[in-house]
């Protein structure tokens, strides 16, 4: 005998909750790898470095290099960090940061105010930065033309404070936070205050960022400026905030350059350091067009480039070659970020 009865169907109620299931499970996947960012590409890249140089990248000198070299640019690209989220670009970052190491180790040459030369640095970081804030917010100059304007200008007065000379001074206050280390564990583990000041840097941006209400104008401003205006947002006052910071965080770079250094040139201190610094923020996740990012990403980003740099080296790349990676890598970068937007559009 057959069996009349009909077939078992899935209800339209069973049918949208299997959907809704599925489309929940693809949500968090997508939250995962957001989440993830850059950091396995990160974690790829030491690895094949250390079979590439026959297992003498993870070792705890060139580790201990790597955070060094990866340290400025941090700083940097923090910096870089609240500039771009609200939709701008700050070309300058260099140049400020070679005239705050002219300005601070010119100040440690003079007996009465040398323990004063990093707080100068700083202040005149701060200074160049809250110039480019107000010349964008209130004169409403486009960020690319001013901080280019401000890239070569800021360099020609970096110049000027040395009489276009080096400056060395070898009794520099605080001269540890450059070469020293902060002891964790003696004799087996140690972090150099270069990167110990590079962590609180992102710790501190991190709480301003999601911790603050002025973390969710900065946001907003990137994200839709008329809208955060009409919202009562004060969009003048975020900008030169942001553009403050990225100054001071650049003099904080040339701060901590000039410890390391015990030097400084206004001509060639801090020469294509914005490039490092917005490749690491565009690798970290950040979008060029404001109000998306990360600023642990733009960490993962800075060591992505330190790590990139000193696998070359490590590897035997040639100078002229690592010009060609690194340019290949910017240009990864802003593709991208195309690409994670045109994800967004999609989702």
């Amino acid at each position: 005998m057959h069996d009349s009865s009909p077939q078992a169907r899935p209800t339209p109620a069973i049918t949208r909750g299997a959907v809704a299931a599925q489309e929940a499970k693809r949500q968090r996947i997508r939250v995962f790898i957001r989440a993830a960012g850059m950091l396995p590409v990160l974690l790829l890249l030491c690895i094949g470095f250390h079979f590439l140089s026959d297992g003498r990248f993870f070792t705890g000198q060139n580790l201990g290099i790597v955070l060094q070299q990866a340290a400025v640019n941090t700083v940097l690209a923090a910096g870089m960090t609240f500039v771009i989220l609200t939709g701008g670009i700050d070309l300058s970052v260099g140049s400020i940061l070679a005239a705050s190491a002219m300005a601070g180790l010119t100040t440690s040459k003079l007996s009465d105010l040398a323990v004063l030369w990093l707080p100068v640095s700083v202040l005149v970081g701060l200074g160049f930065g809250i110039i480019n804030g107000a010349l964008i917010a209130l004169l409403r100059l486009p960020p690319f033309i001013v901080t280019l304007g401000s890239l070569t200008a800021v360099r020609g007065l970096a110049r000027l404070l040395g009489a276009d000379t080096t400056i060395f001074n070898p009794a520099i206050p605080y001269a540890f936070i450059g070469n020293g280390s902060l002891t964790l564990v003696p004799g087996v583990l140690s972090i150099p205050w270069l990167s110990v000041i590079a962590l609180l840097v992102i710790v501190v941006s991190w709480l301003v960022l999601r911790r603050t209400v002025l973390g969710v104008h900065i946001y907003a401003v990137g994200g839709n400026e008329s809208a955060a205006r009409l919202a009562g947002i004060k969009v003048w006052a975020v900008l030169i905030f942001v553009y403050g910071v990225s100054g001071l965080l650049a003099g904080l770079g040339g701060a901590m350059q000039a410890a390391r250094l015990y030097a400084a040139n206004g001509l060639q201190l801090g020469q294509s350091y914005e490039l490092d610094a917005i490749t690491a923020v565009i690798l970290g996740g950040t979008s060029f067009v404001g109000g998306i990012g990360s600023i642990w990403g733009t960490l993962v980003g800075a060591l992505i480039i330190a790590v990139l740099s000193n696998g070359l080296i490590l590897t035997g790349v040639s100078d002229i070659w690592q010009y060609v990676i690194k340019g290949l890598v910017i240009i990864g970068a802003v593709a991208l970020d195309r690409y994670r937007l045109q994800g967004s559009a999609r989702t």
